[in-house]
């Protein structure tokens, strides 16, 4: 046990307090945010821009471009949300949670492969393809890309999104040596799950 605990420690010797202390705060604000997301909460996106507004000043200073992006087309993307969860007619939700239409199958697609060739292009320009993990990272930007999107939308099909992205990003992580994201990750996965299966048996007794 205390070797595991070593080991996720470990890359924080050479991190500054300040440092430790923000990552610490993107993550507790991330987990919370996941958690009004699974509840169908509005404030999914409030408390999800303090953690994203965080994560890309310390991923630009960690020299991580693709995750850098993707939070910064977070916090982009939550304010879009914020704005479409909020619309109604009186009391009636405008846009409840549902499934994605053709159109907004085709539009996934289309944003997922535009992720994936935006990122390639940022990382060639910076000469970033340094190892297996630019790669790996490429994809879950792209995978990511289209999981906000859809939560913006509140399309039940994000959640497969998120799952799909958090497992790849537990050991991704791990790997770069951010233990507590890694850890992060972990949870959002597991909420991922039950946020699927919430947001499902809501859109079941509504129809």
């Amino acid at each position: 046990m205390e070797s595991i605990l070593a080991s996720l420690l470990a890359p924080y010797q050479e991190y500054s307090t300040v440092n430790i202390f923000l990552e610490a705060t993107a993550i507790l604000f991330g987990l919370i945010s996941v958690w009004f997301s699974k509840k169908n909460n509005i404030w999914v996106y409030p408390t999800g821009i303090v953690s994203t507004l965080i994560f890309v000043y310390l991923l630009y200073n960690w020299n991580l471009l693709g995750d850098m992006l993707i939070n910064a087309y977070y916090f982009s993307m939550s304010i879009y949300g914020w704005y479409y969860w909020t619309r109604k007619s009186g009391s009636i939700d405008l846009n409840p949670i549902s499934k994605m239409s053709q159109w907004e199958f085709r539009r996934a697609l289309a944003l997922f492969v535009f992720a994936l060739c935006f990122v390639l292009v940022v990382y060639t320009l910076f000469d970033k393809w340094d190892n297996v993990i630019a790669y790996i990272d490429t994809l879950t930007t792209a995978i990511f890309f289209v999981g906000m999107w859809l939560m913006a939308r509140r399309k039940i099909e994000n959640w497969l999104f998120w799952i799909v992205g958090d497992l790849i990003s537990i050991p991704l992580y791990y790997v770069k040596g951010y233990s507590l994201t890694s850890i992060q990750y972990l949870i959002f996965t597991l909420v991922a799950v039950a946020g699927y299966y919430a947001w499902k048996k809501e859109l079941y007794e509504r129809n």
